[in-house]
């Protein structure tokens, strides 16, 4: 087992801390290492880092820094297979959702390398006589970024670091405990092999008591969280109280509003992808499926049928489908879920909370579980589970369709399968899900677009990815210009007069 360290001015240092975080094998149970819980002060050593290495990086031409960002897309594809099994080993996703992870902080990369041309600005000459206006795009300093377990590389690697350094900011990671090792590996090739300038990017592990610091420090001039709601509401109230950009990724309970004139094959095909991959664990899963009754019966049966069908097994075995979740604490947490829908009245359809995986019985491993006849009111269809259960939802037609899902506080995702255009038209009008999938079952956008949760899944103005991802990570300046002949030396005085002549 190593004890890891955290990393300032592009530097590996140990750190003085009494409070180590265990890192487990999610399919043994092992663990596999230790990372420190920094302390105040070397927290604050990664903002200062940060903020010394500011100057110099956003400085530099952006043809520059989008240079360093083409070598840095190779440099992650080079060490694809690497980071893939050590994803797989610390969260426990199967090889193809652990090399997915990877591909999608690959794909925000090649994004970046667009920075010249995303972050330019408008101009117009002649705005008045003799007068030429332009606005740039300017770096605001030093970003924090605080990371969940459930994506080591997408989050902080592709939804936080390349636009934020791309647009010439600073960046300071806090690491999930959980699952830190994949991200720290991705900072050594930062800068043994992309060559990166010492400090662009640092990364701590912390609990929340030491990043607090984040929130307050007025170094850090924008904050971007992935997490729980809860949390979500805390840090977006005290960062904007302290004058700072908020970006806040929260939790999601998305829907599936499936009809009775959907292809239930292609369909069920679909649910078992979105709600079972990942073990359930990413916020764009799909948990709960609102299902018309005149076929509830007949999908329900199917939809075990093809749970069951899947491979449970260790992460990083290629027959796997279904892996581990992330460690004994997240397997508590959903069994107890399991069983509060038990306990209101849910009728389990499947249980998967006693499967044993032969060779790996100390992994925390859940079978896929279906909990049937959810009604309103029951938390175990309202709230976020985070792991392999699906939960029904029986309704009579379309409208009690949309307007159960959107009684829901959430609205990250949302979906709709049918063959019919006029229903699914009226969905993506009416649906308050941000993102919206006709006949797809994970409707994550690509790089180039926003991921737009809406109501309690996110907090903030600018959303992650796409442009508005530039727009969050840069300020605008809006220069106007005019030079002065011997005519006009003689004529105009830029006085508050002269303005109002001007205009």
């Amino acid at each position: 087992m190593e004890r890891k360290k955290y990393c300032v001015y592009g530097e590996w240092r140990e750190s003085k801390t009494e409070k180590w975080m265990p890192v487990t094998d999610s399919s043994t149970g092992e663990i596999i290492a230790e990372v420190p819980c920094c302390t105040v002060d070397e927290v604050e050593s990664a903002i200062a880092s940060a903020q010394e290495a500011f100057p110099e990086w956003s400085a530099m031409s952006i043809s520059k820094r989008t240079q360093m960002m083409f070598k840095w897309r190779n440099v992650l594809q080079d060490h694809l297979d690497e980071l893939t099994l050590l994803c797989a080993k610390e969260l426990g996703k199967n090889l193809v959702e652990a090399k997915g992870d990877i591909l999608k902080a690959i794909e925000p990369t090649e994004l970046a390398c667009a920075t010249p041309y995303l972050s330019q600005g408008g101009a117009s000459m002649q705005v008045t006589n003799g007068f030429d206006t332009a606005t740039y795009r300017m770096p605001l300093g030093v970003i924090a970024g605080i990371v969940p377990f459930n994506f080591p590389a997408m989050i902080p690697w592709g939804w936080m670091v390349p636009l934020a350094i791309a647009t010439g900011n600073t960046v300071v990671l806090k690491a999930a405990s959980y699952t830190p090792l994949t991200s720290m590996r991705i900072l050594e090739l930062f800068y043994e092999e992309a060559g990166f300038p010492k400090g662009v990017v640092n990364l701590v592990t912390c609990s929340r008591k030491e990043s607090e610091l984040f929130l307050t420090d007025p170094r850090i001039k924008a904050v971007t969280f992935v997490g729980s709601t809860d949390v979500g509401k805390h840090i977006y109230s005290v960062a904007a109280a302290h004058g700072k950009r908020v970006q806040a990724q929260t939790e999601a309970k998305n829907h599936a509003l499936v009809l009775e004139d959907c292809d239930l094959e292609s369909t069920v095909n679909a649910i078992i992808n979105s709600t079972y991959g990942c073990a359930g664990m990413r916020c764009m899963a799909l948990p709960v499926i609102v299902v018309q009754e005149s076929i509830a019966d007949k999908f329900v049966a199917l939809l075990k049928e093809k749970a069951m069908a899947l491979k449970v097994g260790c992460a990083y075995d290629p027959e796997t489908k279904l892996g581990p979740v992330v460690n004994a604490e997240h397997k508590r947490y959903v069994c107890d879920w399991i069983q509060k829908g038990i306990d209101e009245g849910a009728k389990l359809v499947l249980d998967g909370r006693d499967i044993v995986v032969p060779g790996y019985e100390n992994g925390f491993f859940i079978g896929p579980t279906i909990l049937d006849h959810v009604k309103p009111g029951m938390t175990v269809g309202d709230r976020e589970i985070f792991g392999p259960v699906t939960v029904i939802k029986r309704v009579r037609d379309f409208e009690e369709g949309i307007e159960i899902m959107n009684a829901n506080p959430f609205a990250n995702g949302s979906c709709i399968f049918t063959q019919n255009g006029y229903y699914a038209r009226q969905f993506a009008f009416r649906t308050d899900g941000g993102m919206v999938g006709i006949n797809v079952g994970i409707p994550v956008p690509s790089a180039y677009f926003p991921f737009s949760g809406n109501k309690e899944s996110f907090f903030g103005d600018q959303h992650v990815l796409g442009l508005d991802g530039v727009r969050f990570y840069t300020r605008a300046k809006t220069v106007t210009t005019h030079w002065y002949d011997e005519e006009s030396r003689r004529q105009q005085v830029d006085t508050w007069e002269g303005t109002v002549e001007r205009l």
